[in-house]
């Protein structure tokens, strides 16, 4: 069975906003069970709803990503 790779932190970046699942999803017009499956990392969003997501957060789109290298 393949492992699922996380990329995204939605879910951590919407506790950090004490913000609901189903409160992400109306704000940006798709199903909560979509952002479920997304803060799952079950599939990814693609780059136009990541930035929607990152405007109804109130972050950096960068925020919502797991970052690939670290900072120095």
């Amino acid at each position: 069975m393949e492992q699922k790779i996380k990329i995204n932190r939605i879910k951590a970046v919407l506790a950090e906003k004490d913000m609901s699942h189903k409160e992400l999803a109306t704000r940006v017009g798709i199903a909560p069970n979509s952002v479920t499956r997304i803060c799952n990392n079950e599939f990814q969003p693609t780059l136009k709803l990541l930035r929607e997501m990152a405007l109804a957060l109130d972050v950096d789109i960068r925020e919502l990503l797991i970052p690939t290298k670290e900072s120095k």
